[in-house]
């Protein structure tokens, strides 16, 4: 097995005003994270928050903990949350197996020396999308199903934004220290996620779109309220959205992605809005 990984520094917003495309895409954009028996991960500075893909295929794959961690093992001060947006498969946590199938999310507390990536077959390999962040206390390992979740559904087809959004590693359904993580799923004929648009200065977070045919894009949007840019995005990739930055998409297909927040709070309605003829 491979581990890779890189460091995303976090971003002044009047800097960020200046970016063009390259830089938007270098210091935002995550590509990449799946390849056949290796953990590929970002480290942000925002909210020092995680982000990383594991697919195995012809082997196993641990979760290793990496330099800038500068600890024995991985978890050994943070959590994890981790969906599966492939084939079948498990994770292994010391003693303890959890299979998890397409959609399906596992939180992994912190404390737990080994975590393992498994596929239930090669010709099928699963997908284990995660976020990390740090965390102060030691919570149990849960498997989560939509079953679970605390969902709203929202827009309309009218409004080109009809949505499932299922909160599934979220305070309402288990403790976490500060990751909070949920799936939306858009309705065929809606494109729109998370309009009117919001900040919340207390949380950064981040998105991964997936469910995208392979020859659509999604456009993200990020940015202050006031200067906002894009990003154009494929399938199974990520965006960091930092604290100053609105978070909306809209695509040329309905798609699915999973959002996961870290920082001050675990208030998933705390968000501040901008009026849609507002922004700019």
């Amino acid at each position: 097995m491979k581990t890779n990984y890189e460091i995303r520094y976090a971003t002044n917003p009047e800097d960020a005003r200046r970016y063009d495309t390259a830089r938007l895409r270098r210091d935002f954009l995550i590509e990449g994270l799946f390849a056949a028996d290796t953990v590929n991960m970002v480290y942000s500075m925002y909210d020092r928050m995680i982000v990383g893909g594991a697919m195995p295929v012809g082997e196993q794959l641990t979760l290793e903990a990496i330099d800038p961690l500068k600890t024995k093992w991985f978890t050994e001060r943070r959590e994890v949350g981790v969906y599966n947006v492939g084939g079948p498969g498990k994770v292994v946590i010391g003693d303890d197996t959890y299979s998890l199938g397409f959609k399906e999310a596992l939180y992994i507390g912190r404390g737990n020396r080994s975590v393992v990536f498994v596929s239930d077959s090669p010709d099928n390999p699963a997908k284990f999308y995660f976020n990390s962040a740090t965390a102060h206390a030691a919570y149990p390992c849960r498997k989560v199903t939509k079953q679970d979740a605390v969902v709203a559904h929202m827009g309309s087809l009218e409004m080109s934004n009809e949505r499932n959004i299922n909160k599934m590693l979220v305070n309402q359904v288990l403790p976490t220290c500060q990751l909070q993580m949920g799936m939306t799923e858009l309705s065929p004929g809606s494109v729109w996620n998370t309009m009117p648009a919001h900040v919340h200065s207390r949380r950064m977070e981040a998105y991964f779109y997936f469910e995208l045919p392979e020859d659509q894009a999604v456009c993200h949007f990020m940015g202050e309220p006031q200067e906002t840019r894009h990003i154009w995005m494929r399938n199974e990739q990520a965006v960091l959205s930092p604290e100053w930055s609105i978070h909306s998409a809209a695509a040329t297909h309905n798609y699915t992605f999973v959002w996961g927040m870290a920082g001050e709070n675990l208030d998933y309605g705390d968000q501040d809005f901008s009026n849609i003829t507002d922004l700019k």
